[in-house]
């Protein structure tokens, strides 16, 4: 008799069902982000510029609470242009459907992710604007979800080949993930950035992003 399999959104897990169901865990040893901004280049004037614009966009249509689709164009679309993923060798995927599937118990969690930058290798969460009142933090279990759901590269913890990164965002905050998927599978994040409020950050999330596609390329 074929067992039906239980279908759940991506959303409704928790760091402890990851960890529970696909021995997810977390290297709070690694500060990875925080040791490649020690060696990135200052940002050109130019990039300076489009942040500081960015800045303002950002503050003229706070007030008004923007929607989800809002906040992609503001921060996200414009953060991701300057990074430069959308030359080659990268590309932009919007919207994609995944899932997650846990044989043993006949579970199965689907989702779509917001923007994924291929080479398949950084996944960019855009909470939903319902949730962009919450701390940026509840968004990491899903976007690990996401990452967790393609198949390994045939990479090794000590050479770190094949990690993959995300993004998380309410438009407000952003936080970083780097998640090497080897079995059992270990992320780290890095704090937690002020996309306004704290001086400096806009500049580093921008400088983060363009290490990260160093790494990808």
């Amino acid at each position: 008799m074929e067992i039906s399999t239980v279908s759940q959104p991506i959303s409704s897990l928790s760091l402890s069902d990851l960890r529970e169901t696909f021995g997810l865990n977390r290297d709070r040893s690694a500060p990875f982000f925080e040791e490649w901004l020690r060696e990135v280049e200052p940002l050109t004037d130019f990039e300076q510029q489009s942040l500081d614009r960015l800045k303002r966009n950002y503050e003229n249509i706070i007030e008004t609470n923007p929607l989800e689709e809002v906040v992609k164009l503001v921060v996200v679309a414009p953060l991701l242009d300057l990074a430069g993923f959308y030359q080659p060798p990268f590309s932009i995927r919007t919207e994609v459907s995944t899932r997650l599937v846990v044989i043993d118990a006949n579970q199965t969690f689907t989702g779509s992710i917001d923007v994924l930058v291929v080479k398949q290798q950084l996944w960019v969460l855009v909470i939903e604007s319902k949730q962009s009142r919450f701390d940026v933090t509840t968004g990491i279990p899903q976007a690990l979800s996401y990452m967790l759901s393609q198949p390994a590269a045939s990479a090794t913890a000590s050479t770190g080949e094949g990690d993959r990164f995300g993004m998380v965002t309410n438009g407000r905050e952003v936080v970083f993930l780097k998640l090497n998927p080897q079995q059992p599978p270990v992320y780290s994040q890095s704090k937690v950035y002020q996309v306004i409020e704290t001086v400096g950050d806009l500049s580093e999330i921008l400088q983060g992003l363009k290490a990260i596609g160093k790494q990808l390329v």
